[in-house]
Parts: C-alpha cells; structure tokens; sequence
C-alpha cells in the first residue's frame, strides 16, 4: 500500500500524510511547492506540480494504490473541474484502489449559488463516478482555525473568540487530527466507497457553548461575539484575494440563514461507528496546545 497525499504541505494533508506516516505506511506527498522546514513530514517525499496539469498529476499517482485529495481553496469552477477531472483520469489509469476527497466543507442538499458549496459538489460528483472507489468526506468547521495567528492573539489576549456564525448556530466543531484519522480509516478499513460522510467532531457547540470550554481551558473568561459574514469576507480578502474570500465567506452566510443553520451539526457517534475511530473532546484539545503562544502578538 503507498498512498498519495495531495495537499502534503497544508494543514489537513499535513496531519493525513503526518498521521500514514506514523502508522509506517508509504507517503507521497504532492503540493504546488516543496515544504518549508516547519511543514515537512518526516519520511514524506514531495513532489510538486500543479492539479490543473494533467501530466503532473498522472507522474504523481504512478504506482500507488490509495489516494488522499484535499480539494484547495480555489472557487473557480473550472478551474475546480479540471482539477477533478485531473485527479479521476489519473487515479483510474493508475488502478488506484481507493480515493478519499475532502472538499473542507458541508455541502447542503439543495443547490445554493455559493461557489464554496457547488464547486465541491461538482468535484465530488467527478469523483465518485470517476469509476475509483472513492469516499467523500464532508468537514463542517476545524477547531484548529482558532489556534491560528487571527484567532489566537485575541482569545489569549482578549479574552474573545470572534467567528461569523449567529450564537444559536450548533457545530460539530472537528480537529486535524481527527479528520487525520477520519481520512485514514476512510482509506484502509472502512467501507464506504461511493458514499458521502459528514464529518464532525466529539461535540456540538454553539460558540457561547464554545467560549465557555475556553475559559475552563485558559483559566480566563473568554466571551463569544459573532462576526458579520461581510466583515469576516473583508478580512478574507485582504489575507487571499476576493474570489477565495466570496467562496468561504459564502458557506458562513448560508450557515446564518433559516434554511442552512443545521449544516454544521452532525452525529458524533454515528461518525465513530461508520469509521472505527475515537472522536477528541473539545476540552482535550484545548489542554494539548500551548496557547501562550499568541500572548505577544
């Protein structure tokens, strides 16, 4: 078994190829650029090329039998189509035995005009009628965005977790490390080829819900303020450009409807059957990272 890990020198490739590795099995990474010293895995080679290249993308897959594909942050729909359609025609002439995309978001039901849910839906479809065993994986929102250079500095500072979704919202708010392990049972031992799975993590909290694990966690009081949907976009767009703005920024205004607030909400033991993994508590994860980190900034 040696798998390809597309997105290798990101945060959710990064923890899938860190977590194969771990478990001793082959890792071949594939990213636009070779990893920094801080983003390299040890025992994991990169190569480079772009998914919009079909030739970089078939080199890639040569000779491995399972495949990881984390979809980047790219809204543009055909630009998300060749890299589908890339990934499909590479990983079927290779014989891949098995594939697990993961598109970083939910997708509802219904089509929505967001190009951060239909983007994905259309990748995924690509994919799951690529003819490849393949399984794709549906993340609502990752904890680790809050352990980050915009999060951090105010939560250790401030006492304040800002985030653009409304107080009542419910998410099953998940970590790297459990997609990791999400995404390697995907791939080895569960059996969930041509099924969609919404991901998510040990627990639904709202963000006041949320806060209240951070002040048990930070020994301070920690207080939830929800960002405006078009103030969060406004950032985004400063830090990746307004199209890759509008796409994220898209799924959090759906979110705030009527129609989409249950999106984010999923079935923790339901996710721990269907894969064969141990889903973290919130307030475990809080506990392993060093959050004074952000005190200077």
């Amino acid at each position: 078994m040696t798998v390809l890990v597309i997105g290798a020198t990101g945060f959710q490739g990064g923890a899938v190829a860190r977590l194969l590795a771990e478990q001793g099995r082959p890792v071949r990474g594939f990213a636009r650029s070779a990893p920094t010293a801080d983003k390299a895995v040890p025992g994991v080679d990169v190569v480079t090329g772009d998914l919009g290249d079909a030739d970089s993308v078939r080199k890639a897959f040569a000779g491995v039998t399972h495949a990881s594909v984390v979809i980047p942050q790219v809204y543009d729909r055909d630009t998300v189509v060749r890299f589908a359609r890339n990934v499909a025609r590479a990983a079927r002439e290779e014989g891949v035995e098995r594939l697990v995309v993961n598109g970083n978001t939910r997708v509802p039901a219904q089509r929505t005009g967001f190009t951060g849910f239909e983007t994905r839906r259309e990748a995924e479809q690509i994919l799951l009628e690529s003819g490849v065993p393949t399984t794709a994986l549906r993340p609502p929102i990752y904890l680790d965005n809050l352990y980050s250079p915009i999060s951090g500095p105010a939560l250790v500072n401030g006492g304040v977790l800002a985030f653009p979704v409304p107080p009542s919202v419910r998410i099953a708010w998940l970590s790297h490390e459990d997609l990791a392990k999400a995404t390697v049972a995907a791939l080895t031992t569960a059996d969930l080829a041509g099924e969609t799975v919404d991901l998510g993590g040990a627990e639904l909290l709202t963000g006041p819900e949320l806060a209240e694990r951070f002040t048990a966690g930070l020994g301070r009081e920690v207080r939830y303020i929800p960002l405006p949907p078009e103030q969060f976009e406004a950032g985004l767009a400063q830090a990746f450009g307004p199209e890759t703005a509008a796409g994220i920024a898209g799924t959090y205004r759906w979110v705030a409807t009527e129609e989409g607030a249950g999106l984010l909400e999923s079935d923790p033991a339901a996710v721990e059957s269907a894969l064969g993994i141990r889903l973290t508590p919130v307030a475990d994860w809080i506990a392993a990272r060093d959050w004074q980190v952000w005190a200077a900034r």
